[in-house]
């Protein structure tokens, strides 16, 4: 094998075991605040790296908004008790998130109380707010 076929294929394992490696933030979270939200499973979405909650909630004028909400990875949320099957559409539930800075209604995921009354977290065991939810 070549020198230049040996560095070519070098370089090109290197661009994809650090695209392995890259991760991004909750950055866009603010992590200081927490909201609940009450309202009805639009879809949940169980996919890596990370799955995601589409709730709709009532906007206070009549209409509704639909919320996404970003958890863990389907792995961790197996552990913590969730399966693909836990939310289905319609279903009610009452969630605090981590609001985005933005003011987009979304959000990461702290806790969701399910329908039969358990609460879980976002792929890790749901912890009690550092201050009451707004």
């Amino acid at each position: 094998m070549s020198s230049a076929l040996k560095c070519l294929l070098l370089c090109a394992a290197t661009v994809t075991a650090g695209s392995a490696w890259g991760h991004h933030s909750f950055a866009m979270f603010d992590l200081d605040k927490e909201v609940k939200l009450e309202g009805e499973v639009k879809d949940l979405q169980w996919a890596n790296p990370h799955a995601w909650l589409e709730i709709v909630v009532p906007d206070g004028h009549g209409g509704s908004m639909q919320w996404s909400l970003e958890m863990g990875t389907t792995g961790m949320l197996t552990r913590a008790g969730w399966k693909s099957s836990t939310l289905k559409p319609n279903d009610k539930v009452t969630v605090v998130v981590n609001p985005s800075k933005s003011g987009a209604p979304s959000g990461r995921l702290v806790s969701v109380t399910l329908p039969d009354g358990r609460v879980l977290g976002p792929g890790g065991p749901a912890q009690s707010p550092a201050k009451p939810p707004v």
